[in-house]
């Protein structure tokens, strides 16, 4: 178990993008290890707002993991509305809040590449919030459409790539595999 709030020296910046599936999945798994070794996690959700198997395991985890949503019940398409913009701004300052608060080295950002590919806040205002962190926080950041600035800052840049995809055939999300 963890001693401190440091359980590692270095945190890195870490950014899972791409069109291929499981970006939050391996966050979320690193969030499991982080949570195994005792650290504290906060995870900001950022334009998801739809209850999900996902939330109820972790919410059974919650004196080690915290999750916020930052986003309504729907799918954005086209132009986000006001309050979509508002949600995820909202987020993106109680995110920063967390990682300035010292009590969780490890802070995921799930979706807050696609917040800034929508408009919800720039890349200027995500990579703030990054640079701002302390020495031995961990970032990760996931995604589909990465901003170039985003992927030049992070240590760590993983891009998922969908070879093949049972959606193609009709299948449609299954709640505790995709919801």
């Amino acid at each position: 178990m963890c001693e401190t709030n440091r359980p590692w020296e270095r945190g890195h910046v870490q950014v899972y993008t791409g069109d291929g599936k499981g970006k939050t999945t391996a966050a979320l798994g690193l969030a499991l290890r982080a949570a195994g070794a005792g650290a504290k996690v906060f995870i900001a959700q950022f334009a998801k707002g739809r209850p999900t198997a996902e939330l109820a395991s972790l919410t059974r985890l919650s004196d080690l993991i915290t999750v916020k949503r930052y986003g309504r019940e729907h799918f954005i398409v086209g132009e986000p509305a006001r309050e979509d913009i508002e949600a995820a701004q909202q987020g993106l300052q109680e995110t920063q809040e967390a990682i300035a608060s010292g009590k969780y080295p490890l802070v995921i950002l799930d979706e807050a590449n696609v917040a800034v590919d929508l408009g919800l806040f720039s890349a200027e205002a995500l990579l703030a919030v990054v640079n701002a962190k302390p020495e031995y926080v961990e970032i990760v950041i996931t995604g589909r459409n990465a901003d170039r600035r985003v992927v030049d800052r992070a240590d760590l840049v993983t891009e998922m790539r969908q070879i093949k995809h049972y959606y193609s055939k009709g299948v449609k999300a299954r709640r505790g595999i995709e919801e």
